[in-house]
Parts: structure tokens; C-alpha cells; sequence
């Protein structure tokens, strides 16, 4: 599918996005244009991978004229770009709302006006049921893009329009395991905001399956979610300690703006909630039984559970967190 295909990853810079660069060309993908606004890290990443199929373009997805001219003779994008840190967001609402919403918005009337074939939004659990700022930016992100193709021209080849969603990619840049070694390299104490915390884990390669395959199964307006273990602080300190030989913790609370546990879909969401081709898919509701048997062979509805949650979902084994964390290259020998 991504073969001969032109690829706009915005946010590309990032950790997501700098993988999805490194597994996408191996696809023998045509082109790949990094959009972003990090004039440093398109210098870093050009110089770590060095690729003459590789475009680096530098803007924000709050310039609409800039996004047009990056996305012209693109086939396929995936919008990656988003203010994320929580903390942040909250001291600075106005400026997430302008990325995070009016951003997603900007991609997608670009995407409608150059006719791209798919569209990806890179989703957050925190969007489900938001406490905070930023889960509430990416559900608005989500909305309009599963709501994007009623824009689509039908007379063309209409844009699809999707959505992935997912936790905290382990390990990643900003997380909470490598912000845990930091300190314990620094011989201070792991700041924990509470041990019985859950989250959902997926590694960076997990992740990039997941969203290609989500890519290749989109037919427009659904939200993927993959099917996740989870655990809890206490399992990570604990492991960090078995790891790294030290024992010093404190309980510093729960941040403004953060749960104790993170949910990938809600309540409400179960009843348009299915399994197919082993991921969880959150369906249209207005779509007819026939629709659904035609476009999404071997369909089956979610049952048995009345919300997907990091504390009802299936936990990781202590020894297969460990063995995530050694595998991750995080603890340096």
C-alpha cells in the first residue's frame, strides 16, 4: 500500500515521528516531507538519516498557507503535531487550542483542497472523558477528523478520514520509566504521584504497527485502538529497583490534570465499539448492519467489559515489564 506513495508526517520531528520516517522508508515509499517547526531537530534528524527521498519542511500546522503548499501531490498524512505536555497545557490553554484543534483543522482543510487519499490522526487515551486541557484539545482533534469525510468530494476520490488512539508509547521522550532512571543516575529519589496509578504500554514498534495497519484498514471515519496490557507504578518502581540496585522513593501526588487511571474507551463508547482484524474499532453508529457486513469482513461486536480501562484491561507480568524495559535500551550497562 505505502509503496510509490507520497507521505506528509507533521510533527515529524518527534519521537513517532522520527520512527514512522525510519519504518516508512524501508516501504519503498516515493517521498517523505517532515513538516515541523523545530528548525534543530530537522537538522538533527537529517543528519541521522540520511535519505535523498527524505524532504524537510519547516512550518506550523497553524499556517494554513504553508500546510497547502506541504501537502500538494500528497498521498497519504499522518498529523502527529500536537502540544502534549500536560503541566503546559493547563498554564497555557489558548496556545493548545490553537495547535491542537485549530491545527487538526488547518490539516484537514488542506487535505480536503488537495484531495489527499488518507488522513491519520495520532490520538491519546487522554482524550477519552478528558480531565485535562490536552485530552480535551485531541477529542475535538478526533471529532473533526472522523466528522472530516461529509466534506470529502464524492465525485473525486474522497479523502478517509481516521483516527488511531492509544497510551504513552514506553520509553518515550518525556515519559515516565527514562524521567525514573534519570533520576536514579542522579541518586535522587523517584518522585511517584501515587502506586497504584495505572497506564497502558506499548512500545515504539507496536506503536507503528499499529497505526500502519490501522492506515491499510481506514475506510473513513473510525477510531482504531490497539489491544493493550497495562501496569502500575509500583510494578515500574519495583522493577527499576530490582534493575538498578537503589530503594529511594517518595509519594509527591497526583498533578492538576492527571488520573489515576486512563481509559481507551469509554462507557458510552462501548455500544459503537467492535473487534476487527484483531484491533477495537469505534464504528460510525448510523452505519447499516449491511454496510458494516460489506466494508469490515469478519466484524464482531465488543462485548463482556463496560469500559476499556488501564485498571480492568490485562496486566503485564513483572518479569515481561522487565524485560520491555531491557529491551528498550533505556538502562545502559
Amino acid at each position: 500500500m505505502y509503496k510509490n506513495k507520497k507521505i506528509l508526517i507533521t510533527g515529524g520531528t518527534g519521537s513517532l515521528g522520527t520512527a514512522l520516517t525510519k519504518r516508512l522508508l524501508s516501504m519503498d515509499v516515493e517521498q517523505i516531507r517532515i513538516f515541523s517547526r523545530n528548525e534543530f531537530k530537522q537538522i538533527s534528524m537529517e543528519s541521522e538519516i540520511y535519505d535523498d527521498r527524505l524532504r524537510f519542511l519547516i512550518g506550523d500546522v497553524r499556517d494554513q498557507k504553508r500546510l497547502r503548499r506541504a501537502i500538494e501531490d500528497v498521498d497519504i498524512v499522518f498529523h502527529a503535531a500536537a502540544l502534549k505536555h500536560v503541566p503546559k497545557i493547563e498554564y497555557n490553554p489558548f496556545e493548545a487550542i490553537k495547535t491542537n484543534v485549530e491545527g487538526s483543522q488547518n490539516v484537514i482543510d488542506a487535505c480536503l483542497e488537495n484531495d489527499i487519499e488518507r488522513a491519520v490522526c495520532i490520538g491519546t487515551d487522554k482524550a477519552v472523558s478528558p480531565l485535562n486541557t490536552y485530552g480535551a484539545t485531541k477529542l475535538l482533534m478526533e471529532k473533526l477528523f472522523i466528522n472530516a469525510q461529509q466534506y470529502s468530494n464524492p465525485k473525486k476520490h474522497p479523502t478517509k478520514f481516521f483516527a488511531v488512539r492509544y497510551g504513552n508509547v514506553f520509553g518515550s521522550s518525556g515519559s515516565v520509566i527514562p524521567k525514573f532512571i534519570d533520576q536514579i543516575k542522579n541518586n535522587q529519589s523517584l518522585t511517584i504521584t501515587d502506586e497504584k496509578m495505572t497506564r497502558f504500554s506499548i512500545t515504539m514498534q507496536q506503536a507503528l504497527d499499529f497505526i500502519l495497519k490501522a492506515t491499510e484498514l481506514g475506510n473513513g471515519t473510525e477510531i482504531f485502538i490497539p489491544r493493550l496490557k497495562s501496569y502500575n507504578l509500583e510494578q515500574v518502581k519495583n522493577t527499576l529497583f530490582d534493575l538498578c540496585g537503589t530503594s529511594d522513593s517518595k509519594i509527591i501526588g497526583i498533578r492538576p490534570g492527571e488520573k489515576l487511571h486512563e481509559t481507551l474507551i469509554n462507557f458510552d463508547e462501548m455500544r459503537s465499539a467492535w473487534i476487527y482484524n484483531d484491533l477495537y474499532v469505534i464504528l460510525n453508529e448510523g452505519f447499516s448492519s449491511e454496510y458494516l457486513q460489506n466494508t469490515y469482513p469478519g466484524l464482531t461486536k465488543l462485548e463482556n467489559i463496560s469500559t476499556y480501562s488501564s485498571d480492568n484491561s490485562e496486566k503485564m507480568s513483572n518479569d515481561e515489564l522487565k524485560q520491555t524495559i531491557l529491551d528498550s535500551n533505556l538502562i545502559k550497562k
